[in-house]
C-alpha cells in the first residue's frame, strides 16, 4: 500500500502559489515525490519517536513494533495512490521544500510540543475542546 507524502506547511503553500499564480479553473497536484509504503511510514515514526524521546522518558520503552496492528485490507482498496506533481512545477513553480525525514521531525515535534491538544483529542474531549477553542469568536 503505497502513498505519496507530504509535509502540511509544505501543501499550504502549495495551494496559496495555485492561487497567485495558477491558471483559473485548471487542477494542480500538489505531490511530495515521496512514494513510500504505510508500513514504511509506521516503522520511520517508530525510529524517530526512539531517537526524539529523551533517556528515561517512560514512553520511549512503549514506542516498538508491538504497538503495530496488522488488518486486512478493504474490498477494492486501493494498492498506490500515485499523482503526477509535474504541472504545478512547470506552471506555478511550486516544489516541495522540507524533506521527508525533516517533516516527520516537524510534525513529532509539533504533537510533543501540544500534548495537551493531543489528549483532548484522543480523550473523546475534542468536542469540548472545539467549543473552547472557537465558540464565539
Amino acid at each position: 500500500n503505497v502513498r505519496d507524502w507530504l509535509y502540511v506547511e509544505d501543501h499550504a503553500k502549495g495551494i496559496d502559489m495555485v492561487q497567485e499564480k495558477g491558471r483559473l479553473f485548471e487542477t494542480y497536484n500538489i505531490g511530495g515525490h515521496n512514494e513510500k509504503q504505510n508500513i514504511q511510514i509506521i516503522h520511520i515514526i517508530l525510529d524517530t519517536l526512539q531517537e526524539m524521546l529523551p533517556e528515561g522518558d517512560p514512553r520511549k520503552e512503549l514506542v516498538s513494533e508491538k504497538l503495530i496492528t496488522y488488518v486486512e485490507d478493504r474490498k477494492g482498496h486501493d494498492r498506490r495512490y500515485a499523482i503526477a506533481p509535474d504541472k504545478i512545477k512547470e506552471e506555478v513553480g511550486w516544489y516541495p521544500e522540507t524533506m521527508f525525514e525533516d517533516g516527520i521531525r516537524l510534525t513529532i515535534k509539533w504533537f510533543f510540543e501540544n500534548e495537551e491538544w493531543m489528549k483532548n483529542v484522543t480523550s473523546g474531549d475534542y468536542q469540548k475542546y472545539y467549543e473552547d477553542m472557537y465558540q464565539d469568536k
